[in-house]
């Protein structure tokens, strides 16, 4: 069994994650975690499932989305008892070169999506993930803006509101190379997504306005991967089955964990290891290994 070094606290991967979890997996305390993570992960999935299959249907009731995408297969990886980056390795086999493809990546939370991710991303060059978030926050912004600061309600976005505001974000190469979204024609995404796209009036209307527009802006991420495609960039789309499925591409996974139990141990390690690392991370150097445990035993105890 591995320790939790403060090397190790310090990664805060799956290593740190599983090396977590062996130390903590007997106690009562992990165990009432585990329960409590496993079952939120399941209740947040059917959640998301829920909201998103509204604003799927109204993109399929405007014509924007397919009734039945052909998805083609979707390889499942049974990630249980494998680390990031075997599973990384395994996506990699599926690929038939290091560039141009559109890699889709779904699973529940816990499942390591992120970690493998991060991999991929450097073994792949040239290779960046794609979010819609900006993209919706794009057109909350604009949005808000064409109804000059009303607050959005959703008979407010009316289709005309809505096409008008398509027509004002594009997806462009711009001056390095690289590409960005592009709002009214010269205000790049990248200078605002921390700041104007960050507003508190945003981030409260932003569930109202993706309802109504998951169909434009899943027509906005599969123009835009295109893009990358053609320009020789490895994309990958993280998200949920229900809007990836409508992205065009043959590589498709799915990291699946069938024990439920275990999938909640991995999220309670994670919270565990994050919370440790944040208690002590200013004391680390020089820490030893009783000081880490204790500082993971006092985050257990805190959650």
């Amino acid at each position: 069994m591995t320790s939790v070094t403060t090397a190790l606290l310090r990664q805060q991967d799956d290593e740190c994650s599983t090396a977590v979890l062996h130390l903590l997996r007997d106690k009562d305390a992990f165990k009432r975690l585990a329960a409590s993570e496993g079952e939120a992960i399941l209740r947040r999935d059917k959640e998301d499932e829920e909201k998103l299959a509204v604003g799927i249907g109204i993109a399929k009731a405007k014509g924007i989305l397919s009734g039945n995408p052909d998805v083609g297969s979707v390889t499942r990886i049974s990630v249980a008892g494998m680390t990031a980056q075997q599973v990384t390795e395994e996506i990699m086999k599926h690929l038939p070169s290091k560039e141009g493809n559109a890699i889709v990546m779904q699973g529940l939370s816990g499942t390591g999506k992120g970690t493998t991710v991060n991999k991929l991303q450097k073994l792949l060059p040239r290779c960046v993930t794609w979010s819609n978030g900006n993209v919706f926050r794009s057109y909350t912004y604009l949005s808000l803006e064409a109804l000059k600061g009303e607050p959005i309600r959703t008979e407010l976005l009316t289709p005309e509101l809505l096409a008008a505001v398509e027509k004002q974000v594009t997806f462009e190469q711009v001056e390095n190379g690289g590409f960005d979204i592009v709002l009214k024609g010269s205000i790049r995404v990248a200078d605002i997504q921390n700041t104007l796209l960050k507003r508190p009036e945003i981030e409260h209307a932003v569930p109202t306005v993706a309802q109504q527009t998951q169909g434009e802006v899943i027509r906005f991420a599969t123009m835009a991967v295109g893009k990358l495609k053609d320009a020789g960039y490895n994309v990958i789309l993280e998200g949920r089955a229900q809007t990836l499925n409508h992205i065009p591409t043959p590589f498709r996974f799915e990291l699946v964990i069938d024990n439920i139990t275990l999938l909640g141990e991995r999220r309670a390690a994670q919270r565990v290891m994050a919370k440790a690392f944040s208690d002590i991370k200013n004391h680390l150097d020089g820490a030893t290994k009783k000081m880490v445990e204790e500082a993971i035993f006092r985050a257990l105890s805190e959650l």
